[in-house]
């Protein structure tokens, strides 16, 4: 059993390496870098309930790496509390506080064997037959949990395996130390796309067999929302937004978590146009409404607000156009049925099925209609 706690955690760090959103129609320009700065976590609070993942999710430089170190004591941070079923971890080395942290490279020993690789817990610890009969056990139960294949693998060396490969031994590795806590770090970013979707999959089977608290971090939202039970979402060393994936999607706390999180690649995460468009009681704000809440009708109804088609982009697979639509000074994008007579020029009316209203100088969601 392992419950973590973080308790008005504080820490300074330096965002030194440029980071890019992983998808696009973010609120800032993916072909932007984020500017070198420090940031700092003021009094940040998380709860990683027994058994759960939790995926730390955002951007390159926002203190998800950070945040991971200082739970495997890897970086001691300048204040507060970190506590392993209530027990306060600031004296207890990172060696003690059964860990398997799977890191982004894998460090795997390049001179050692696959299976030496996987059994390095108890090859750097003194000999005995007790040791040697677990060590054995553990290994079987390890290879068949990450799949046949293990066995015409074990006496490889890691420059000799494919990333997909390595990814596994580096995680066999960590099911062999027999942790109460997972700690993974980006551990699909060098694999191809195609794989890291086949190893997603099953990274969430063997989580699910061994009941284990997992923290796990990325900024790749479809990773998130594969993975994990809750999502903590972080901006610049604050938690901005923690809930499932579901929960965040409907209710977005602000402006940054309403553009960070997107269903469809296809279209921007939401549109966001100036409140007095949609109803003159919402000045000073901005109102954002996604996509797939928008009604585009070629016949003029209750409440609508009347918009002119810019720009029509068939999607014939999807069965879809993607409608960009000017309203005033603002634009709204949009997906209509392919079959609609919907042509540039043409002017339309668009209903809502939901928005969110934000405020115009915090960016803080205010209500949701």
């Amino acid at each position: 059993m392992a419950k973590i706690e973080l308790v008005n955690l504080c820490k300074k760090f330096d965002a030194r390496a440029p980071g890019l959103f992983a998808f696009p129609f973010s609120a800032r320009d993916v072909d932007q870098p984020r500017p070198h700065k420090s940031f700092a976590m003021h009094n940040l609070n998380l709860t990683i309930p027994h058994a759960q993942t939790v995926v730390i999710l955002g951007p390159s430089g926002c203190g998800k790496t950070t945040l991971l170190k200082m739970i495997a004591g890897l970086i001691a941070p300048d204040a507060g509390e970190i506590l392993f079923n209530g027990k306060n971890m600031a004296e207890v080395p990172p060696g003690e506080r059964r860990l398997g942290f799977l890191f982004q490279n894998y460090a795997l020993y390049p001179n050692l064997t696959v299976k030496t690789n996987i059994l390095s817990y108890f090859f750097f610890r003194k000999k005995t037959p007790a040791r040697d009969a677990d060590a054995q056990a553990k290994y079987k139960r390890t290879s068949e949990l990450l799949g046949v294949e293990m066995k015409y693998l074990e006496d490889r060396f890691p420059p000799t395996l494919s990333g997909g490969e390595r990814q596994r031994v580096a995680l066999g590795r960590c099911i062999t130390r027999d942790p109460a806590l997972f700690l993974l770090d980006e551990p699909f970013a060098n694999l191809d796309p195609k794989l890291r979707e086949k190893y997603r999959v099953n990274l969430k089977e063997l989580l699910v067999q061994f009941n284990i608290t997992t923290v796990y971090v990325t900024h790749d939202q479809h990773e998130a929302f594969v993975l994990a039970d809750r999502i903590a979402i972080m901006d610049a060393g604050k938690l901005e937004q923690i809930g499932t994936y579901e929960e965040i999607y409907a209710r977005p706390k602000n402006v940054f978590i309403a553009e960070f999180l997107n269903l469809d690649f296809e279209t921007p995460p939401i549109n966001l146009i100036a409140g007095e468009r949609v109803a003159p009681g919402l000045r000073a704000t901005r109102v954002g409404i996604r996509p797939e809440d928008v009604i585009v009708s070629a016949i003029e109804k209750e409440n609508a607000i009347r918009a002119t088609i810019i720009k029509r982009q068939p999607m014939p697979l999807k069965a879809i156009a993607i409608l960009t639509l000017r309203v005033g000074d603002d634009q709204i994008i949009a997906p209509a049925p392919i079959g609609e007579a919907f042509a540039i020029n043409d002017s339309v009316w668009l209903t809502f099925k939901k928005y969110h209203v934000f405020d115009e100088r915090s960016g803080t969601r205010t209500q949701t209609q």
